[in-house]
């Protein structure tokens, strides 16, 4: 089964377990969404709507919220020197899409668990690590001695 939904401006075709970028939307990380405007629903039977099938909407798990590449905007006009640089990022969401509803159900399946990252254990004896040397600094270096301009100087006297 698929879906053609429609976010920001511009309509996606998805399936469960796909992983997309839209434009940014409101969730924090690892919460589950609800995209309301399905346009189509696919599979056996596809449903056009009307510009929406009631009751559809597509559930997904927000993974991160990012900034896309630098875009740049560069204007020259010729012979005027006239010429203006800006760049922005777009604000995105990457979305992975779980389930396809149809008939104002609700999302079954929650936001999937984080992976912890593993600590390792410190020791049992009661004896700790050696504690970590500190870094030593370099010795600061001795600001250079200025040289007089004694070969200008002489070489001036000369030619009088």
């Amino acid at each position: 089964m698929f879906a053609v939904i429609k976010t920001g401006g511009r309509q996606y075709r998805v399936v469960p377990n796909d992983v997309l970028e839209i434009g940014k939307i409101a969730g924090d990380v690892g919460t589950i969404v609800q995209l309301g405007e399905v346009l189509v629903l696919g599979g056996d039977t596809p449903v056009l709507g009307t510009p929406t099938v009631a009751g559809a909407t597509v559930a997904a798990e927000v993974l991160q919220h990012k900034r896309g590449a630098k875009v740049i905007a560069f204007k020259k006009r010729r012979r005027k020197n006239s010429r203006r640089k800006r760049g922005y990022r777009d604000e995105l969401t990457v979305l992975r899409i779980t389930e396809i509803l149809a008939d104002n159900a609700k999302p079954t399946i929650g936001p999937r668990p984080k992976k912890e990252k593993v600590v390792a254990a410190p020791a049992e004896d009661g004896e700790d690590a050696a504690p970590k040397a500190a870094k030593k600094k370099a010795p600061a270096k001795a600001p250079a001695a200025k040289k007089a301009p004694a070969k200008k100087a002489a070489a001036k006297s000369e030619k009088k």
